[in-house]
């Protein structure tokens, strides 16, 4: 399992979680404002990627977006 202690630094942790898992067809807008402004949102991208995260809003990034990054760098 992964060391996840910089998740107590997201901005997350003092936001609605509901709004990193918005419905399918609802674009995740104000989640993806909420992470440009964090501190820790290049860690929060590196572990959805790596663990991989396949549902929700990690690191400013969509489950499709971070998909293509996979992808890319296979």
């Amino acid at each position: 399992m992964s060391d996840m202690t910089w998740h107590d630094e997201g901005i997350c942790q003092t936001t609605d979680p509901e709004l990193f898992f918005p419905e399918s067809g609802n674009p995740p807008v104000a989640a993806i404002k909420v992470c440009a402004g964090c501190p820790v949102r290049r860690r929060c991208l590196h572990h959805a990627l790596t663990a991989p995260e396949e549902h929700g809003i990690w690191g400013g990034t969509t489950s499709n977006e971070r998909r293509r990054m996979a992808k890319a760098a296979a």
